[in-house]
């Protein structure tokens, strides 16, 4: 049996230098900003489990965002602060190494909460519960989650994710977001090419890893 240290090692050795740390597009969190509306002129963004910044260098660059993006992967964190410091936006982006399930903010310090293929880590509710407190007066809390969209998963399927990670419907998250207190604005499918942009480039890493190292097979 492969210990957490060398899965771990592992899984972030498949992951340092891609473009993607999770299914996503540019085009997709463009998609999601859209359903935020109006923001003030610098938007206060918090970015839970920012990896190295993807969504936080366009929010950044496109929305005029003061990103705290938090990670606990500090190796991570170093591709972010150069990357905002080579697209000039070092002075937007603030890397910060935390937990997003104990957060050091206080209430009402963030407009809007931003979390890409992360909220699974802490579970869904449990991020709606512990994060709705971040969001300042007419803030949004933006996350994607991953779902069921077949009307018959296979037997297969079920099992997989009942051992791993419950899947719910989308209409029940978005039942559960309201009951945690939210008025849901939308809700976006991501495209099949969203996953193709994160599993390709991750499966020539795979292909290309020792299946003999430690923690590689796991991973």
């Amino acid at each position: 049996m492969t210990d957490n240290a060398s899965l771990s090692r592992a899984f972030f050795a498949l992951h340092h230098g891609l473009p993607r740390q999770g299914p996503g597009s540019d085009d997709t969190t463009r998609r999601l900003l859209s359903f935020v509306g109006a923001l003030p002129e610098r938007p206060r963004v918090l970015d839970l489990g920012c990896g190295p910044g993807r969504s936080a260098l366009l929010l950044a660059a496109e929305a005029g965002a003061e990103v705290t993006a938090v990670d606990l992967h500090e190796p991570f964190l170093d591709e972010l602060r150069a990357a905002a410091d080579a697209r000039g936006l070092g002075g937007s982006i603030t890397p910060v190494n935390a937990d997003m399930g104990e957060l050091p903010y206080a209430d009402g310090s963030f407009d809007v909460v931003w979390a890409e293929s992360s909220a699974y880590s802490i579970g869904f509710d449990t991020a709606l519960r512990s994060w709705r407190r971040l969001l300042a007066p007419g803030g949004a809390l933006v996350l994607t989650e991953c779902e069921w969209t077949a009307a018959e998963p296979s037997a297969a399927a079920r099992a997989f994710w009942e051992r791993h990670y419950r899947l719910r419907t989308g209409e029940e998250n978005v039942r559960a977001a309201t009951r945690a207190g939210y008025a849901v604005l939308g809700a976006h499918p991501q495209p099949e090419s969203d996953w193709d942009e994160y599993y390709g480039p991750l499966a020539a890493r795979a292909d290309a890893a020792d299946p003999g190292a430690p923690g590689m097979a796991e991973a």
